[in-house]
């Protein structure tokens, strides 16, 4: 910058010589915290130390920091357990006008194909009180926004990121009908916030496509790249290939690869994600790996009453009492094994707090799963693990025949502890992990070539050994 060179112009120009379109991103809401200057590494770690988010420091502007009576919080009389005080109120014009002059300043002065907001994030715009007050003034400012995009250049965009639950946003005050009713913006990309910047393969984003229905608005979704358990970090490309073939099967027009930055360096497994997930055919005949979104603090334990999230693990389990879980895939088993492709069908779940003594019952789809497909593992002690040293009780892997393969679409698992260990000091037994993997052959009677050409969801360090079987 002190020599004259312009980030985002350079990052525009390059990216206009390769073809590919180039829309900056805002973060519209970022709280600020107290301004302290961080001089030195042990500054940093003094504020790491008494709590202070240096993190939100290093991202918040001078405006931000010198105004602070423009958060909605200002008046210090909300509900502690308002998420984010330090908002900007946007019932004050100022904070709209601040926004809105960062946006301009992109639009006019950088050749850029379009701009993105980022709603997604902290999404919370209003007082509690002022929402209802506060909808038609946010439609207003996105009114300002897509003319000054259109008046920009009449090919720009307007890209919107919003959480994918609707009816959060309209509590917040996005007006996301009215926005597309007018045609205000061109794309909007549900964003699963409850998995953040986890992978979820069964995020549903058909409300969104619904609601971009029969209009020139899109729908995409934004397909993140972490799994975050005790086993995986990022998703090994079969979890890629799963995720994405259940979001393209909803009908959506598009993804935003979400968090994909932590693959760098970009080395040739990455690239290969980039030229598969567009592709929904390419991936049907392809290994994908389905798992279920679940806690994944280290030694943490669980506890059923404290649950607050709307993810389905991790999941209690009473004496005699199913338990169901719904897991969605996207492949036609049926139609690949009758093109003599299919090599296996792998389904694993961790039941934590259960021991040899413990007798369970697992059926898919209403049908039982026989002992004679199940292989267990003792998880109830071990002295390393791939990531997170989370210890209790058993995997339960079950290797299905065809009688009991899962189908195209939602699946119904169900877990009934039928007797547990009486001298277990916590009895509270629960579905920890749930994953789903399905494995192909390169053609009929052929074998399984090197898989992927990355490393699939066991060991990241050691190349697949099984690779010809």
């Amino acid at each position: 910058i002190d020599s004259g060179h312009d980030p985002l112009r350079i990052v525009c120009e390059r990216a206009h010589q390769k073809g590919i379109l180039l829309y900056p991103s805002l973060i519209l809401q970022q709280g600020s915290d107290t301004r302290r200057p961080l001089d030195s590494h042990e500054d940093y770690l003094a504020a790491l130390e008494d709590g202070s988010n240096t993190y939100l420091f290093e991202r918040c502007s001078d405006f931000r920091f010198e105004n602070k009576h423009l958060e909605i919080g200002a008046k210090g009389d909300l509900d502690p357990s308002f998420p984010y005080p330090g908002n900007l109120d946007f019932m004050h014009e100022e904070s709209r006008n601040e926004r809105f002059a960062i946006i301009e300043e992109a639009l006019d002065n950088y050749p850029v194909d379009g701009f993105q907001l980022q709603l997604q994030s902290a999404c919370y715009f209003f007082r509690p009180n002022q929402v209802d007050e506060g909808r038609p003034v946010l439609t207003e400012w996105i009114r300002k926004v897509h003319d000054a995009v259109k008046k920009s250049g009449p090919d720009r965009e307007l890209v919107i990121r919003i959480p994918t639950d609707l009816k959060h946003c309209e509590s917040v005050g996005m007006d996301l009908k009215e926005w597309v009713r007018e045609g205000l913006v061109d794309v909007i990309v549900g964003h699963d916030m409850e998995a953040n910047y986890r992978l979820n393969p069964n995020a549903d984003f058909r409300p969104l496509v619904e609601l971009c229905k029969e209009t020139d608005c899109r729908a995409f979704a934004a397909l993140a790249n972490q799994i975050h358990t005790d086993r995986l970090h990022s998703a090994p490309i079969s979890g890629t290939r799963g995720a994405a073939c259940n979001y393209w099967s909803q009908g959506i027009d598009g993804m935003e690869l979400w968090h994909w930055f932590a693959h760098w360096p970009y080395q040739a497994p990455f690239y290969q994600r980039l030229r598969e997930v567009p592709h929904m055919q390419v991936m049907a005949p392809k290994d994908k790996f389905y798992h279920l979104v679940t806690e994944t603090t280290a030694g943490k334990t669980f506890n059923p009453q404290a649950r607050t999230d709307t993810f389905q693990l991790p999941a209690p389990l009473e004496i005699g009492q199913p338990t169901t879980i719904q897991i969605a895939i996207s492949d036609d088993l049926t139609h690949w094994d009758s093109m003599g492709r299919v090599h296996e069908v792998i389904l694993r779940l961790r039941v934590a707090e259960v021991t040899e003594r413990s007798r369970l019952r697992f059926t898919l789809n209403g049908k039982e799963l026989p002992d004679h497909l199940l292989r267990k593992i003792n998880e109830i002690y071990r002295m390393s693990a791939p990531r997170n040293r989370v210890q209790s009780g058993y995997w339960f892997i079950f290797k299905l025949d065809r009688e009991h393969w899962p189908v195209q679409g939602n699946n119904t698992l169900e877990v009934t502890l039928v007797e547990t260990d009486p001298k277990l000091i916590t009895p509270t037994a629960y579905i920890r992990d749930v994953e789903l993997e399905t494995k192909y052959l390169m053609g009929k009677n052929f074998h399984r070539g090197f898989v992927d050409g990355d490393l699939g969801p066991y060991d990241a360090t050691q190349p697949q050994s099984d690779a010809w079987r």
